[in-house]
């Protein structure tokens, strides 16, 4: 198959176009033929080396975790999914190898979710890594109508699916951005701040009481999350590892099939969009990657496989 891969840490040189072997598929997995990948941060960060404390490598890289595509085969005790299925999926292993940036994926059943019928391709690509996010740490805090949730990065991939989410669970959203963005978190369903200097003091004085719900997605914030949380308030990080020192949670996404098909129904209802900035096809990956890189899009960078 054809795929896009590296064979050493560094920067978008390493990367190359070239021929590998269509992966194996065994137990509990199925073998997904790629639509579409999508490129987050996480993705260029490994492929520098950024991890490599944290999971094991094994060479050649396949980059990338989401996808959406079609089931090409199923393995033994896959009830779930039949060969043909449209699906989408956060398809992170256990270890860095085999990801979505070529013809054919491997994903465990426990992983995967169905396309819904209204999204598309490209949007399914874009929803899974960005949207667990943001949804597993507003569920985990327990956000509901009665809550007023801050989202630090409110305009960014992940707190834009944050606000909406939040949303959808019923709450109130105050979310921080620049003042350029503030017109794309009001339509997201947020109050937006100016982040900076005086970022609490701005807070405050929408919600005198504190919010009830921090959901950190930039990191740097802890002090202005201490000063805004009402006194029985919850919080999480998943940028800053110290706010576990504050009574908050510092959390990661976890590859949750149920929790992408919940995704997907909020999108089904309208409650939740997927805006795609720019669409590259495989061999430009590293254009992706670079662009990524300079942190101001607004909207998923998806790959067309």
């Amino acid at each position: 198959m054809r795929g896009m891969a590296y064979e050493t840490y560094g920067g978008t040189e390493v990367l190359k176009d070239t021929r590998l072997p269509v992966p194996k598929f065994g137990p509990g997995e199925v073998l997904v033929r790629v639509k579409y990948a999508s490129v987050n941060p996480v993705d260029w960060k490994i492929m520098a080396g950024g991890l490599d404390a944290l999971m094991d490598v094994v060479y050649p890289v396949v980059p990338c975790w989401d996808v959406s595509g079609t089931v090409e085969k199923v393995g033994i005790d896959t009830p779930e999914f039949a060969e043909g299925d449209e699906v989408m999926a956060y398809a992170r292993k256990d270890y860095v190898h085999g990801g979505t940036c070529a013809e054919f994926v491997t994903v465990p059943v426990r992983a995967l979710a169905r396309k819904p019928a209204s999204l598309g391709w490209a949007e399914a690509a874009g929803l899974p890594l960005a949207g667990l996010t943001a949804y597993q740490v507003l569920t985990r805090l327990g956000t509901g109508k009665d809550d007023t949730v801050l989202i630090h990065g409110a305009a960014g991939g992940v707190g834009s699916f944050g606000v909406q989410i939040a949303r959808a669970l019923g709450a109130r959203v105050i979310g921080t951005a620049s003042p350029r963005n503030h017109d794309r978190v009001r339509e997201l369903g947020a109050e937006p701040v100016a982040y900076g200097d005086g970022l609490a003091e701005r807070v405050l004085a929408l919600v005198p009481d504190g919010a009830t719900v921090v959901a950190d997605f930039v990191g740097g914030v802890l002090d202005v999350t201490r000063r805004v949380l009402h006194d029985d308030g919850r919080h999480a990080s998943i940028a800053d590892p110290t706010v576990t020192g504050s009574g908050g949670e510092w959390m990661w996404v976890r590859p949750v099939g149920s929790d992408l098909a919940a995704l997907g129904q909020l999108t089904e209802s309208g409650q939740l969009t997927v805006p795609v900035a720019r669409t590259f096809p495989l061999g430009e990956l590293a254009a992706a990657f670079e662009l990524s890189q300079g942190g101001h899009t607004a909207g998923k960078i998806v790959i067309e496989v």
